[in-house]
C-alpha cells in the first residue's frame, strides 16, 4: 500500500493490483406487435443461445480484489483505463496494458452501494461515480482524488445513471425515488433528470418529464450531443433535445421496465432491453419500425434482477451486442452477419455489467463472483464464430 489520503469524506488507496491471466417515432400504444417480428427473429436464428459457440479470444485477465458483487464497469474514452465497482462501495481503476500486466492504480471507498459509473468522453481525467444514497463523486485521474462530492435532492436518492456529452462540458444524472419492491428496478420511484455543468461541478437545469415520471434507468446520448435517450420503468423511451432542455418525443417501447438503452453506431437506430429480455433496434427514420429483435429471457430473467440491473454494450462498428447474464456466460449477440451469436467465457456467478472498448475489439464482463473480466476477441471473426 504505497498511498493513502481522504477527501471530502471519501478514502482512496492508491496500490499494485492484482490480477490473474486467463425522430419521428411512433405514439400510439406497443403491445404485442412485436411478437411477430421477435418470433420470425428467433426463427431466423441458426442456434439457441445456450448453443452458442463460445467466444474466441487472443487474450483474457480477470481483475481481481472486490469483495462483493460487481454493479458497473466501464472503460475510459481511450479505453486505457478500466472503472470497475461493487456493492460495498468500492470503486477500483485498471490501467490496461494488453503488452503487460495490469494493475490497480487507485481504489475508491464511497460509502454506499455504487448504481452508476461513467468517464469524461474527451479524455481520461474524470470519473464520475453515483451512488444509492443521492451522492455524486467526481473523481480525478491526474490529481487521483475525488475533487467534487455532489448530492441530489433528498427526494431522488438512488442515481440510477449518469452520463458525460461527449462535446460539451456537461453530464445528466438520473436519479430515483425509492419504493418498496422486489427488484431494483421494482425499488425505483419517481424520476428526476438533472444537466451539471462540468467545470463548475454545479446543477444547471432539471429536463422535463412530467408529473411523477417512473423512474429513469438509461441515458445515451448521440455523437454530437444534442440528443439525449432515455429509459423508463414504465417501457416509455423519451428523448431530448439538449440545446433546448425540452423533450422532443416518445414512444412505448416495451411492455415492461427498459433497462438500458444504446444509440446505434450510424445514429439511424437505437437499441433498447426490456426486463422481460426483449432486445429491440429501432429505427430513427420509420415510425415505430423494428429492424431488429431477440429475445434473452434465458439470460434476462426476474430472478437475476435482484442481482442487477441488465444491460446492453455494442462493438464500435454496431455488429455485436453484449448483454448480462443471469447465468455464468453471457450472449454475444450478431446485429449484423450470418451467424446468431456467441457466449462470453464463463465467470462462476451471474455477470452483472458489460462493457465494449471504444474502439478496439475488446469488451469486458463485471460478475457476482466479484471479478471483473476484459477479453480480446480474436481478429479473425470467421474462426471465432466457427
Amino acid at each position: 500500500m504505497d498511498l493513502q489520503e481522504s477527501s471530502a469524506g471519501t478514502d482512496i488507496i492508491h496500490e499494485p493490483g492484482s490480477c490473474s491471466a486467463q425522430f419521428p417515432l411512433r405514439d400510439e400504444p406497443f403491445h404485442d406487435n412485436s411478437n411477430n417480428l421477435t418470433q420470425a427473429g428467433n426463427q431466423q436464428e441458426l442456434t439457441r443461445e445456450e448453443d452458442f459457440p463460445e467466444v474466441k479470444v487472443n487474450f483474457q485477465e480477470t481483475f481481481l480484489g472486490h469483495t462483493s458483487p460487481i454493479s458497473r464497469c466501464r472503460f475510459s474514452a481511450s479505453g486505457d483505463n478500466i472503472a470497475s465497482s461493487s456493492l460495498d462501495g468500492t470503486v477500483r481503476i485498471w490501467t490496461y496494458d494488453s503488452s503487460s500486466p495490469s494493475s490497480r492504480n487507485a481504489t475508491i471507498y464511497c460509502g454506499a452501494e455504487i448504481m452508476s459509473l461513467d468517464w469524461e468522453c474527451r479524455s481520461d481525467r474524470l470519473l464520475l461515480i453515483g451512488t444509492a444514497d443521492g451522492g455524486i463523486k467526481a473523481w480525478n485521474a491526474d490529481a487521483k482524488r475525488v475533487v467534487a462530492d455532489l448530492s441530489t435532492s433528498k427526494e431522488y436518492p438512488s442515481v440510477l445513471d449518469i452520463k458525460c456529452s461527449p462535446v460539451e462540458p456537461i453530464f445528466v444524472s438520473a436519479a430515483a425515488s425509492k419504493r418498496r419492491g422486489s427488484t431494483i428496478l421494482d425499488r425505483a420511484g419517481f424520476a428526476s433528470l438533472t444537466v451539471w455543468n462540468m467545470k463548475l461541478l454545479k446543477p444547471v437545469t432539471v429536463l422535463p418529464l412530467g408529473e411523477d415520471p417512473p423512474a429513469i434507468t438509461s441515458l445515451c446520448f448521440n455523437h454530437n450531443g444534442k440528443i439525449l435517450a432515455a429509459a423508463a420503468t414504465d417501457g416509455m423511451i423519451h428523448m431530448f433535445d439538449m440545446s433546448a432542455g425540452l423533450q422532443i418525443t416518445g414512444w412505448p417501447a416495451h411492455d415492461t421496465a427498459v433497462s438500458s438503452v444504446k444509440f446505434g453506431p450510424a445514429e439511424t437506430s437505437i437499441f433498447s432491453l426490456g426486463s422481460d429480455g426483449k432486445i429491440f433496434e429501432w429505427s430513427l427514420h420509420n415510425q415505430g419500425q423494428i429492424l431488429w429483435s431477440r429475445d434473452c429471457n434465458k439470460f434476462c430473467n426476474l430472478e437475476s434482477l435482484n442481482r442487477c440491473r441488465h444491460e446492453i454494450a455494442l462493438d464500435a462498428d454496431g455488429k455485436r451486442l453484449l448483454v448480462t447474464s443471469g447465468l455464468v456466460r453471457a450472449p454475444i449477440y450478431e446485429v449484423q452477419g450470418q451467424m446468431s451469436g456467441l457466449k462470453s467465457l464463463p465467470h462462476s456467478a451471474a455477470i452483472t455489467s458489460v462493457d465494449w472498448h471504444p474502439t478496439n475489439n475488446m469488451f469486458i464482463t463485471g460478475s457476482a463472483d466479484h471479478s471483473v473480466s476484459p477479453s480480446i476477441l480474436n481478429q479473425v471473426r470467421d474462426t471465432a464464430m466457427s
